[in-house]
């Protein structure tokens, strides 16, 4: 999965019309350069490569301000259900990377407060079970020590472990925050990050 495609889509079902140069301003107000990696670059071929996918299909172009012409985007209901697709797994999959949560926990208010709970709960539940293999692995390898594995390897289970942990504590947090009902969800009318607009 690509944070880039899921922040595109998220912008531009944002906007409900949007050409590059918003998506990528937008996006460079949420810092996504530094915690997404999403470069200028990226965007632009994003936007292309999901209109030949037919995600997105382009809506108008405005003369650009001294430079090229501003083509605009917009989501197609195929772009729609990639969007929820998308943001969906990036929030319940333990095995995608940092990038990709992070671009979920960015555009989470665009879902129900309950699909999110339940989309995190599944996380966690992955969580807590890596964090017990890797204090079992640990305990395993101070039994078997001496017996061809080497001792510091430990220290990548404690790593390990240390990581899923540090994980699972805060996801607890953010579900009990929004149990709380922290946040203005799609559901409950939220104005930048509700249904898309209609056309």
């Amino acid at each position: 999965m690509s944070a880039t495609r899921l922040l595109v889509l998220g912008v531009v079902r944002m906007y409900g019309r949007a050409h590059g140069y918003q998506v990528r301003r937008e996006l460079l107000t949420w810092s996504a350069d530094k915690w997404a990696n999403v470069q200028p670059g990226s965007i632009y071929h994003a936007l292309k490569k999901m209109t030949a996918e037919d995600l997105l299909e382009q809506v108008d172009v405005e003369p650009g301000e001294g430079g090229p012409d501003r083509t605009a985007y917009r989501l197609t209901g195929e772009g729609e259900q990639e969007y929820q697709v998308l943001l969906s797994k990036a929030l319940s999959d333990p095995e995608l990377n940092h990038p990709d949560l992070s671009a979920a926990i960015s555009l989470m208010t665009t879902l129900p407060r309950a699909r999110v709970i339940n989309l995190l709960r599944h996380r966690l539940v992955h969580l807590q079970a890596e964090q017990q293999q890797a204090t079992l692995m640990l305990e395993e390898l101070k039994v078997n020590m001496g017996q061809g594995t080497p001792e510091h390897v430990g220290e990548l289970y404690r790593l390990w472990s240390s990581i899923s942990a540090a994980s699972f504590g805060w996801l607890e947090g953010l579900i009990a925050r929004l149990e709380a009902g922290e946040y203005v969800m799609a559901d409950e009318g939220g104005e930048a990050f509700g249904e898309p607009p209609t056309r």
